[in-house]
Formats: structure tokens, C-alpha cells, sequence
């Protein structure tokens, strides 16, 4: 069945608003004039694809491939699909939509139900798998449990090398039943790894290949050539925790695996009962695959229970960035990450034209979300939901920089979507990625609680391979992007929207970013990071608020012609590097938002939100002074709404920090952010009625409540070392 493509064509950023308004205004599940309209249930069977006799979903596709003359439409009536393999949609496809039935929710799931469970003495409860099932993740009653995990292992414990780690007698690995079973997961800046254990020999571990030698520096195919945050090198701390060990079973909502025994083992939360539960692993990888088709729409339908297998192999998950890997034991050499490999998603797309997704849920997934690839063109996802996914939400494009004109990733749009929660299991992921596209849209997304960054367009790290690409005109406008780089999970060097790569006519403005890297140790993760040769790109009207490190970040002297203004942002930067690059009227350093700066990130996100105000800081006027001080790191350096200036005494007995408030004041909030160098710990801060006292290292910031009238505030360092700090702001 051939019928005619309907794409949308043209670069000018109008025909690209026309678009987008068009598609998100478009009426969803009608019918045209003459379409014939088949049915499919999870209970259907027969070719007859009528609302009393539905077909499966499989059967439903295979009539609509026999209509001529006319569109035809699938509906989905109400339930769960059980699928042991994906639907798949290709060429004979193009043309047809496919809808939820007026007020269904249809499900397509990847799930294997868990039955059978029998309590054991010690409060666990365990229950047999069936063949061919491998439980990488477990959901009871809708709700994700966690594999079994122990505490982090120090470096000098448990020292990496490109062979192996040492640490398995300290840790107890050594005495494990079943050590094989479990595997060391490691964060090394922006980077995780998942390894399985392959044996213990004394006090060493090895681990599965490739897995290892592929997270391990030398390989030629881990990176950018100057890299140095694979699990053998400088930058590796140890490893984050060890899981699926029996041992490790200690916590309520954690279950753990036995692959000789094929069972799992679970202890329950309080208040789940096991006889009633449902429990459910992802077991079918994708569940809908779309390839080389045209004219596509997917309207109204849910994904649930995707897996993602490859972790759970010898291949394991060696993380190179934003929730790619590498694999295979052998491979070109290569430092702009050409070869990497996308995670697996419960939707792919593969050289679609003209298909659309919408409204469509995506949760409790062992992998992403959806992935729009191998030269997918004027296509879009919009107004759906991602939550609780192991890795990322959406991926568009691929890694090849100057692919031919099939295979080069043109017009999508991902837009109207809410994305929460993702990147639950592999915290390197990010929510929205993209990779070597053209005139892309990323527009009103909201994004929230993300381990590490939000958006990410770009890619090849400046290397040889990676220095002429298709990237042009892309366009990330208008969304809402909080609470990322979440500072629990480790994942550093990122930004809510981070950019590599020269992307000449790409457009940065209208997004609200509040609370990157927020409550950090150390100055990482930035609202807007400009990356690795990212050039030609302009930041412009965004509002960013409450960032760990800068507002806006250009990285290197060959990041070029980039242009900041017009932003509104709480905190300064320094200027942004690179040939031609330029910032201008941008209003920094604020602590109360402008009318229209609120009216800009309230507009912002899938469904607009509140904004947090800034609150007024009554040390901005103040007078600071300091026990000593150590160069030029001055004491009112902490009063210049900088983030990325510091303030540092000599290291004394009682050093000390002060603002003079110049009267007296009601204070009920001291912000202290640390000078990451350096940083204050365990210190008083000291007020005219009193002293309260913070134990271990400032954070950017530490919050301190107080209700105080008093003039000054002092920061007082306990015992003998330097009082050393970016910014100090009080609040009423």
C-alpha cells in the first residue's frame, strides 16, 4: 500500500512555528471520510478487526495492509498487550494511525508477571522465574524496587585497574555466595558503569568482558584521546555500590536475583503483601518499531515494562555519555564516539518520514523511552509522558557527523512533553538527547528530577572525526527544566541544557532552569553549558536560577562566535571564551526576578508552572570583613553575587568571615556556598543571639534557618584551618 507523503518542508524558523502549531492543534483519533476503522484488543484474535470481534494488534496491522483505495485506522480498545516481541510497522504501514479507542487507555507491555511467591524465616519472600526471563528490574504493585546494594568502596580499598579491582576481602565479596551474580557500579564524572563480577581470587575481582576492558582507559575507542574518567584512571574515587548479592538484602523494596537458582528474592515494603501483589519484570526489550515508514501517528497509547538486556550481558553497560555505550570487543579507533550504541527504547523509529507520536505514556521501563533514528525526517513526539525509566526519555539522530542525505536527521520536533524521573538506573543518561540533527525543535518540554542533564544537542567532543558536521538550526526554546544534576546521584560536568559541536543558526531562548547541580560540594553542573567546540549558538532570553556552578558556561577557546543576552540570571559568569563570543544586556547577579523574567519562565514548560522568586538579600549592601586574608581572595568577594569568586582566609585558630548589615535586621535564613577549592567546614554561624553550629563541608549552599535579630553575621571556622567561601546571602 503506497500512499503519498505528507512532510513538511522548509528552514525558516516561521515554517517551523507554523508546523508545530499545526501538529499540536491537530484533532487526534478522527477519522477521514471513507477510512475504514479496525479494531484491536488484548483478548483479539481472527482476521475480522471489528468493535464486536477485535484482531491482535499483529492481526489488526495485517488487514489494514490489504485496504486499497482508502486510509485505514486501528483503534485500541482498552487493556493491557502482553507482548513477547515488538509490533513492528514498516514501508507496507505508511499512511495508517494508530489510536487508543474513544476512552481507552491502551497499554502495549514488555512485562512477565512474577507468580508463585513463598515467604521464607527471614522475612523475605522468593518465587521462581520462568525460562528465558532474567529479572533486571522488578516492580511491586506499579512501584520500582531496587536491586540489593551494599555501601560505596573507597579507591584505596577498592583499587581499579585496567584488569580488575581489589577490595573483595575488606568488602566480604570474597566469602559471597554467588559473588558472579552481582556487579560494581561506578560514576566517574559524567560517566556509569555497570560490570558483573566474573570471579574472586583472594582479595581481587575481575569482571565480565568487554565490559571491563571497555570502561578501562587504553582501548582507543573510549573517548576523546585526552580522556580521563574511565574506572582505572586519575579521576575514579571508587566504586558508588556493588549489587544483586543475597548478602546485600537488607532493606525493604529491595529484591535480589539468582541465576543458578532462578529465582528472586524480595523484602517487601510495609503494608505490600506478596500473596496479592502484583509483581512485574521487563521482559520483551521493544515494543514498537517503526522502519522505513511514512505517514505514521501513534495517538493515545501507553509503554510500559520495556527491557534492556544489554546490561545484563557480558557486554554490560560501559557508559560513555548521556546513556550511550560502548561495545564489542574489538572496533575501529575512533575518539568522537561514532560507535557508541543507543540504549534500547520501548518505541524506535528507524528512517521514518512524517510520523507522528502523541500523547502516549512511557513508564516503569527498564531502558528509554523512544528513539527517532537512522535519518528519521520531519517527524515529531509530543505531549507525552516519561516517568520512572531506567535510562533516558527520547533520543533523536545518531553519532555519525556527516551522514548522507538517508541517513541526516531533519525537521523533528519533540515538544508539549513532561519528563520526570528518568535515568533511575543509569544516572548518566540525560533526558532529552540529540545528536547529529538538523533544524530540530525542543520545544515546552518540562524536565524534573534527572541525575544528570536535561537536554543534550551535539556531540563528537571537538576530536578530528567530529569537527565538520550536519548540525545547523536547531532550536531548544521554551522549556521548563528543574531540579537536574541531582547531586545524590554523582554525575558530574553537565548543564539542564548542554551543547557540543558547531551548530550554526541554533537558537537557545524562553527556557526557565532552576536548580542544576543545587546543593553541590564542589562548582559543577551549569544551567546552559556550552561544550567542546559548541559555536554559532545563541542564548537568549532564558531565566536560570539557583545553579550549582555558572549560568552560562562556554568551555574552550574553540567554542566560537557564541552570543548571551538578554538573560536573566541570580548569579554572574565569567566571559564566555572562544573567538567572536560575546554576552550583552543580560541582567545578572539579581536577587529579586523582573516582571518579565517571571512572565518568561512561567510561560515556559508543557503546561507553564510556578516559578521560584527570588528572595532579597540583605547582605548585598552589607560591609564584609575577614580574619586575614590569603592573596587576593578578599572578604567581600563573598557579597558580589558571583558564585565563582571566593573569599579565603589563612588557615588559623578561630579564622573567620563577617557582614555588617550596617543595622539591625530580622534574619531568618543564612545561604552559605562554598568555596569548592577550599571549602569551609564544620563552622559556627555566629549571630547577635546566638551561634548555630554545621558540621562537615559547606555545600553550594547550606541552608542555615534562623530567627535572629541581629546586625552581623559571622562565619567561624571550629579549631585550626580557613574560612573560604563563593557567597554568603541572608534573608528575612
Amino acid at each position: 500500500m503506497n500512499r503519498p507523503m505528507n512532510v513538511v518542508r522548509g528552514t525558516a524558523a516561521t515554517a517551523t512555528a507554523v508546523f508545530l502549531a499545526a501538529l499540536l492543534a491537530a484533532p487526534t483519533a478522527q477519522a477521514a471520510p471513507g477510512t475504514r476503522t479496525l479494531y484491536a484488543a488484548p483478548d483479539g484474535h481472527g482476521t475480522s478487526c471489528t468493535v464486536a470481534h477485535p484482531c491482535t494488534t499483529e492481526g489488526a496491522r495485517d488487514v489494514a495492509r490489504t485496504v486499497t483505495g482508502r486510509e485505514a485506522r486501528v483503534l485500541l480498545k482498552d487493556g493491557t498487550y502482553r507482548l513477547d516481541e515488538p509490533l513492528r510497522l514498516g514501508a507496507a504501514d505508511s499512511g495508517v494511525s494508530w489510536a487508543a479507542a474513544p476512552g481507552a487507555r491502551p497499554v502495549l507491555s514488555g512485562g512477565q508477571d512474577i507468580t508463585g511467591w513463598r515467604q521464607n524465616a527471614d522475612g523475605t519472600w522468593s518465587a521462581d522465574v520462568p525460562a528465558g526471563v532474567t529479572p533486571r528490574q522488578l516492580f511491586v504493585d506499579g512501584k520500582r524496587a531496587t536491586r540489593a546494594r551494599g555501601e560505596a568502596c573507597a579507591a584505596a580499598t577498592c583499587d581499579a585497574t585496567k584488569a580488575g579491582m581489589t577490595g573483595a576481602t575488606a568488602t566480604g565479596i570474597d566469602r559471597w555466595q554467588r559473588p558472579t551474580d552481582a556487579e560494581a557500579v561506578i560514576r566517574v564524572r559524567w560517566r556509569n558503569y555497570h560490570c558483573r563480577i566474573a570471579g574472586v581470587s583472594g582479595d581481587t575481582m575481575t569482571f565480565a568482558q568487554p565490559c571491563w576492558t571497555n570502561s578501562a582507559s587504553g582501548t582507543e575507542r573510549t573517548g576523546p584521546a585526552w580522556d580521563s574518567t574511565t574506572v582505572d584512571s586519575s579521576r575514579y574515587s571508587g566504586v558508588a555500590f556493588f549489587e544483586n548479592a543475597p548478602e546485600l538484602l537488607d532493606r525493604p523494596g529491595e529484591f535480589v536475583w539468582n541465576s543458578t537458582d532462578r529465582t528472586v528474592t524480595y523484602l517487601p515494603r510495609k503494608g505490600e503483601n506478596m500473596r496479592r501483589a502484583q509483581a512485574i519484570t521487563p521482559h520483551t526489550e521493544q515494543l514498537l518499531v517503526v522502519d522505513g515508514a511514512h505517514d505514521v501517528t501513534v495517538d493515545g497509547i501507553g509503554f510500559a515494562y520495556a527491557a534492556y538486556r544489554q546490561p545484563g550481558t557480558d557486554e554490560g553497560y560501559a557508559g560513555m555519555q548521556a546513556g550511550l555505550t560502548l561495545t564489542g570487543a574489538t572496533g575501529p579507533v575512533d575518539h568522537a564516539g561514532r560507535f557508541y550504541t543507543k540504549p534500547s527504547a520501548a518505541v524506535t523509529v528507524r528512517g521514518g518520514r512524517g510520523v507522528s507520536i502523541e500523547n502516549t505514556r512511557f513508564t516503569h521501563l527498564g531502558g528509554a523511552g523512544a528513539i527517532l533514528e537512522a535519518g528519521t525526517k520531519d517527524s515529531s513526539l509530543t505531549r507525552s509522558t516519561f516517568t520512572d525509566l531506567s535510562s533516558g526519555a527520547v533520543y533523536v539522530g545518531d553519532t555519525e557527523p556527516m551522514p548522507g542525505a538517508e541517513l541526516t536527521g531533519e525537521r523533528n520536533t519533540v515538544a508539549y512533553n513532561t519528563i520526570s524521573r528518568t535515568g533511575v538506573e543509569y544516572t548518566d543518561a540525560v533526558g532529552i538527547w540529540a545528536g547529529y540533527e538538523a533544524e530540530l525543535t525542543v520545544d515546552h518540554n518540562s524536565l524534573d528530577h534527572l541525575p544528570y542533564s536535561g537536554i543534550s544537542v551535539g556531540w563528537g567532543w571537538n576530536q578530528t572525526e567530529a569537527q565538520k558536521s550536519v548540525l545547523r538550526d536547531n532550536k531548544v526554546t521554551n522549556n521548563r527544566i528543574t531540579d537536574v544534576m541531582e547531586v545524590a546521584q554523582q554525575q558530574h560536568d553537565g548543564g539542564a541544557i548542554y551543547t557540543q559541536g558547531a551548530q550554526p543558526g541554533t537558537v537557545l531562548s524562553g527556557n526557565y532552569i532552576n536548580r542544576s547541580a543545587y546543593g553541590n560540594t564542589e562548582r559543577d553542573g551549569n544551567g546552559i553549558y556550552l561544550d567542546e567546540q559548541s559555536s554559532h549558538i545563541t542564548v537568549e532570553k532564558n531565566v536560570i536560577t539557583r545553579i550549582g556552578y555558572k549560568w552560562v558556561s562556554n568551555w574552550a577557546d574553540y567554542g566560537i562566535e557564541n552570543i548571551a543576552r538578554g538573560n536573566w540570571t541570580d548569579t554572574a559568569a565569567p566571559a564566555l571564551a572562544g573567538r567572536g563570543s560575546v554576552m550583552t544586556d543580560n541582567l545578572t547577579g539579581l536577587d529579586r526576578l523582573p516582571a518579565e523574567a517571571l512572565a518568561v519562565a512561567a510561560r515556559a514548560g508543557s503546561h507553564g508552572g510556578p516559578v521560584e522568586q527570588l528572595r532579597t538579600d540583605l547582605a548585598r549592601t552589607g560591609t564584609a570583613t575577614q580574619s586575614s586574608t590569603e592573596g587576593t581572595a578578599t572578604a567581600e568577594l563573598a557579597l558580589d553575587a558571583d558564585t565563582n569568586t571566593d573569599t579565603r582566609t589563612l588557615s588559623e585558630e578561630g579564622a573567620w568571615w563577617q557582614v555588617d548589615l550596617g543595622g539591625v535586621r530580622h534574619v531568618r535564613q543564612v545561604e552559605v556556598w562554598n568555596n569548592s577549592g577550599s571549602a569551609t567546614a564544620d563552622f559556627d554561624v555566629v549571630t547577635d543571639d546566638g551561634t548555630v553550629h554545621v558540621s562537615g563541608k559547606a555545600l553550594r549552599p547550606t541552608l542555615v534557618n534562623l530567627d535572629s535579630r541581629t546586625r552581623t553575621v559571622k562565619i567561624v571556622a571550629s579549631g585550626t584551618g580557613r574560612v573560604a567561601l563563593a557567597q554568603v546571602l541572608i534573608h528575612s
